[in-house]
């Protein structure tokens, strides 16, 4: 990181779901972040959040919740809607997701995306070799977001890589969970308190017999709805 201000890490949840938003995350932390005593002590418990237990997940959360509250590192979460899934597709609404986690991040860290203008007399030298996107380096989970707004760099399998992904993926998969939960309430009889919205065969058979609801991505029900009720075997698989 030599050179850099910090790294935001970029990551979302929910994208092979069959039903509710998209959510990403970004995580931004300075490169003398990565030295201290909390990071050391915390690091190798970071992880995928897929890989982690749900009360794992949750610690970890409100671990980095609390640093955020100290202004040790900086979180955005975006959404992507059902709607704009609908119109953009999932590749497009997730980037567009990612879009607003990272301005998100910009707005609370005061990171400007471009360099300010010479002439306003206000930004002193100092704001400008911190405050400017040149001096902090965005890392994204998975392939480049050709769509997404800003420059960056990729890593496929990112957040077991990356410290500063796997943050943002603990946050993108608590924060959509938590509104999965409460989806529920709306929707008792989809099982999304435990499928989340992603092909488990309480929520597949709820679909075939209730049809969709309005949080249901279409376009990700149609192998569903044309299922065969005569054949157990599905190729419908988990997203």
């Amino acid at each position: 990181m030599k050179g850099l201000s910090g790294l935001i890490g970029v990551d979302e949840a929910g994208r092979g779901a069959l039903a509710g938003p998209v959510v990403a995350a970004a995580v931004a932390a300075r490169s003398d972040f990565y030295d201290t005593e909390w990071c050391k002590r915390n690091a190798s418990r970071i992880n995928d959040s897929k890989l982690l237990s749900k009360e794992d997940r949750e610690a970890l959360y409100e671990k980095l919740r609390w640093l955020e509250r100290s202004q040790r590192v900086w979180i955005g979460v975006g959404w992507g809607t059902v709607e704009e899934i609908e119109d953009l597709n999932i590749l497009g609404a997730t980037q567009v997701a990612m879009r607003r986690a990272v301005e998100q991040v910009f707005s609370s860290a005061r990171i400007s995306p471009h360099e300010p203008d010479p002439l306003f007399e206000a930004t002193t030298v100092a704001e400008t070799n911190e405050s400017t996107l040149a001096h902090w380096q965005i890392f994204v989970d998975g392939k480049p977001m050709k769509k997404m707004g800003y420059p960056h760099r990729a890593f496929v399998q990112g957040d077991s890589r990356s410290l500063c992904i796997a943050m943002a993926s603990i946050i993108a998969k608590v924060a959509r969970d938590r509104t999965m939960l409460a989806l529920d309430c709306e929707y008792p009889h989809y099982d999304f308190g435990s499928s989340k919205g992603y092909a488990t065969p309480l929520h597949r058979e709820a679909i075939k017999s209730l049809g969709p609801t309005p949080i249901h991505r279409s376009l990700f029900l149609r192998k569903i709805l044309e299922e065969d009720p005569n054949d157990d075997q599905s190729e419908f698989g988990f997203g």
